[in-house]
């Protein structure tokens, strides 16, 4: 398909706006894959808030240009798709990893996030970074843990003394019945 220097522009400028906006990139080749089966991905990553896109690669380039993701523009190689993490950095991640696990004929090729670039092999830990809310609820259980330490070791004399009195009562009652 033949497109006009104002449609290029277009997408470059799309592509910008989004690589700005993103918080990780992956680049996948997706050859080999079904219309039903790239269809089903696009579905899955708008829910998930990832920004996918198919661009010709020299478009690709001039939209990463000023980007955190620029490191990635000699990775753009072959027939590729864009994926764009635009709620928390591992959302792409997740969504191809799942994706991988039923069409083995996507292949990540590369990953960017802050700057740098990644290997295709930190797929796994890119999709392991939490979400804001999980890394907010880690962050408050840790904060959390001294003070419920404390409570426990203000309250530990009482309740043994508790348990003494109860024993006593215990063995009295049973010395009682003998």
């Amino acid at each position: 398909m033949v497109l006009k220097l104002e449609d290029k522009k277009t997408i470059v400028n799309e592509v910008a706006v989004v690589a700005r906006q993103a918080m990780s990139l992956i680049a996948a080749e997706y050859s080999g894959l079904t219309v039903e089966q790239l269809t089903g991905l696009r579905k899955s990553a708008r829910e998930a808030g990832v920004y996918m896109r198919v661009v010709r690669n020299t478009l690709a380039r001039r939209a990463l240009e000023g980007t955190q993701f620029a490191c990635m523009q000699e990775e753009l190689v072959g027939p590729l798709l864009l994926a764009f993490s635009q709620e928390h950095p591992g959302a792409a991640a997740r969504l191809i990893k799942e994706f991988v696990k039923s069409n083995e004929k996507l292949k990540v090729k590369a990953l960017a996030i802050e700057n740098q670039l990644l290997p295709a092999s930190g797929l796994n830990q890119l999709a392991s970074l939490p979400t804001r809310e999980e890394g907010i609820a880690q962050l408050m259980s840790v904060m959390k843990a001294p003070i419920t330490k404390l409570v426990r070791t203000m309250a530990e004399p009482h309740a043994k003394l508790v348990r003494t009195l109860a024993a006593v009562r215990d063995a009295k009652q049973a010395a009682g019945a003998a």
